[in-house]
């Protein structure tokens, strides 16, 4: 194999090159070697410098890079260590990028391209590159290059290096041999360029020597490499048929937000010219789902959820959350999954999900066993590890059990998922917002009933989301006619096209379609909505101004000192505020939070508290009823109920409170009878008081 590769006219080109353009950058790696081993070169750096040497490096890669690395050992540095460095070339061109599910027989053999979201991969293992054996007649060393996945053993003891020449057996020598760092990972297709209803397809891709434990599980990578085949085998059978693996020359991390996203020139033009725009916000929200009437207050917070804040890492290592997590909850028929549906496929980096059909393991991450880590246990990354730096979708969440629903309170917070499973002790990265949708348990929505009664998701987690929004259908006249006007209209507008496009029509249906269309085309098109989230990702973190810090500080204490009795708001809600007004300013390009923005976050805050966050019997916010399931009054009165009991069954001949007794000292005390029947029943549910003869009741371990 080395005596095919091996070219001198080839290796002086390379050393030429290398001399001419690459002697700073070699004399740079040798200064840290042997930390760094490797020269990485840009492909069109060296296009334009030797286009000859560019274009062999693309179709006869192996040869190209053994006397690249050849001519590397040629080139004369200062240092004491005997440098040996790979080659390895980045930012291949475009022609040269294939989608997974794209590779053909006759990309085999070439350097390619392949982007795509690392899903396994295996422990780093050493693999032997240089094996040393022992002759066992004669006690010779005989060393053999390693160029194959099968050990390559000597046939007879060589005589060119001191052997006896006779056939013999030999023993490998780990001591003597030389080994090499390895490592293989899978690489899945992104989720956005799939089409309706296709599976993702995968890659194996092996890794070596500097490349190996640099990726886990969930990075968005593009691994440049030489694709091709390995035999399958069906016992000692081989087959016909080949798998197709890459070995990797260099592994490209996309660290920014939406790499993938490619904004020209052009499009900078066109964003900074609509972020001037007056009218930005409505036109925003009017590119949301404009299929889906009305949710004016949902969908601002949904291409403020798609900004996002800022994620700040602090000097003590605290992290931050910059993302906006909301929930929906409401009556069946309310376009909820289609808003879901609509985000997954607006937002770069997004993936959908659905509570019933997901596990925790589907969600977070999980400890396979199969053939990938030829038996040993591999992790493989779930859906909020895989939309790291974009959306997860979760419709039913409520839907999932209580186990799996669980893996989601450190994934929410942390943005973190630890992993313990089979040995593995890990830590994934999952900065994705989360957004999700649940039903009422009772079919409907009611107003009068707690969030936590409704939902069947514990408040600890429904604590967690920034946002929360009530989606009602009530019967009202003149909605309902707005309503099915532009329900109507709109399966009009999709009739007249589908009609055009498969019959010949004639001009007046086109007029006809063109104005049926206006009121469901978005201001903006998903393409360049994309596009500009990716910008303001990009390049703007703005900085709060100190009338918006002001404004946002007033409004926290003092409707947090409102009531000395009730707990309006939390920290965390705080935090919300400032997530929405970094958000609000990104989303206009600026640089700074001002106090317009931080009004539209209060603004939002209010108009979710106002449908999930208020006493209904004192008309005041109460924080209380998200993250606890009842309110503050609901509280006090429960332990005045327990107090009265306790004093019953002090007084009482037989030890227990009787429930006529109760309701009495209940209305003195000046709770309504309704109240304390409710009180009593909730009490019981809890645990906290039994009933050990029927209308009879005594407080738990008292």
């Amino acid at each position: 194999m080395v005596r095919l590769l091996k070219d001198e006219n080839l290796t002086a080109s390379w050393q030429t090159y290398f001399e001419k353009h690459c002697k700073s950058k070699i004399e740079t790696v040798a200064i840290e070697y042997p930390a760094k081993r490797s020269l990485y070169v840009d492909f069109w750096d060296m296009d334009k410098a030797n286009p000859e040497l560019s274009e062999l490096l693309i179709n006869q890669p192996y040869k190209a890079l053994y006397n690249a690395e050849e001519a590397l050992k040629n080139i004369d540095v200062a240092s004491e260590n005997d440098i040996r460095l790979h080659f390895r070339v980045k930012n291949l061109p475009d022609n040269q990028k294939i989608i997974i599910r794209n590779i053909r027989a006759n990309h085999l053999g070439k350097l390619t391209a392949i982007e795509g979201i690392v899903k396994k991969r295996t422990e780093v293992r050493p693999k032997l590159q240089v094996g040393a054996f022992q002759c066992q007649k004669c006690g010779a060393i005989i060393k053999i290059e390693q160029e194959e996945d099968i050990l390559k053993e000597p046939s007879e003891c060589q005589e060119d290096q001191g052997g006896c020449g006779r056939v013999s057996s030999f023993k490998l020598l780990t001591s003597l041999s030389e080994f090499i760092d390895s490592q293989k990972i899978e690489i899945q297709e992104n989720p956005e360029g799939l089409r309706g209803g296709a599976q993702p397809e995968r890659i194996s891709v092996y890794l070596e020597d500097d490349l190996a434990g640099e990726i886990a599980p969930g990075d968005r990578v593009i691994a440049n490499g030489i694709l091709h085949s390995m035999q399958r085998r069906r016992g000692q059978f081989r087959l016909t048929s080949f798998d197709k693996i890459m070995d990797a020359v260099s592994i490209e991390t996309q660290q920014m937000a939406f790499d993938e996203v490619e904004v020209t020139e052009e499009d900078e033009a066109r964003i900074l010219k609509v972020s001037k725009d007056k009218e930005i916000y409505t036109k925003m929200i009017k590119s949301i789902a404009p299929t889906i009437f009305g949710m004016d207050v949902e969908k601002e917070a949904l291409i403020l959820q798609l900004f996002g804040g800022i994620p700040k890492t602090m000097p003590d290592g605290t992290r931050i959350r910059g993302d906006i997590h909301s929930l929906f909850v409401g009556d069946p028929g309310t376009a909820k999954s289609q808003m879901l549906s609509y985000m997954s496929k607006l937002a770069p980096r997004s993936v959908y999900a659905s509570g019933k059909a997901s596990s925790a393991a589907g969600l977070t991450a999980a400890a396979v066993r199969d053939e990938f880590g030829e038996g040993q246990w591999t992790l493989e990354a779930g859906a909020l590890v895989l939309a790291d730096m974009g959306i997860a979708c979760i419709d039913e969440i409520d839907k999932m059990s209580d186990q799996d629903r669980s893996s989601l309170h450190q994934a929410m917070e942390q943005q973190e998922i630890s992993v313990a499973k089979a040995g593995i002790n890990a830590t994934l990265k999952s900065r994705c917002s989360i957004l999700a949708a649940a039903n009422p348990k009772l079919g409907r929505f009611d107003e009068f009933l707690p969030m936590h009664e409704q939902i069947n998701m514990p408040p600890a987690l429904i604590s967690r989301f920034d946002l929360i929004f009530s989606i009602l259908d009530k019967p009202n006249r003149t909605r309902d006619t707005d309503l099915a006007t532009h329900i109507l209209r709109t399966h009009k507008a999709g009739e007249v096209s589908e009609h055009i496009s498969k019959t010949r029509s004639d001009d007046r249906n086109l007029k006809e379609k063109e104005s049926l269309m206006q009121h469901i085309i978005p201001e903006f098109e998903p393409e360049f909505l994309r596009k500009y989230v990716a910008y303001a990702k990009r390049n703007i973190y703005p900085i709060m101004t100190d009338e918006a810090l002001e404004l946002i500080k007033n409004y926290y204490v003092n409707l947090r000192n409102s009531s000395e009795e009730t707990v309006t708001f939390t920290p965390r809600q705080l935090e919300a505020f400032v997530r929405l007004a970094e958000a609000s300013a990104k989303l206009r390009l600026s640089q700074e939070v001002t106090i317009q923005d931080a009004k539209r976050s209060i603004h939002i805050i209010e108009q979710y508290l106002r449908r999930v966050g208020m006493d209904k019997e004192t008309g005041r916010f109460d924080i209380d009823i998200i993250a606890t399931g009842m309110s503050h009054t609901q509280q006090s009165r429960m332990r005045s109920i327990i107090d009265i009991i306790q004093r019953l069954c002090d007084s009482s001949e037989d030890g227990n409170a009787d429930r006529a007794d109760i309701a009495k000292e209940a209305e003195i005390d000046g709770i309504e009878f309704s109240r304390a029947e409710e009180a009593l029943e909730r009490l019981k549910r809890t645990g906290q008081i039994y009933e050990p003869t029927h209308g009879k009741y005594k407080v738990t371990g008292y």
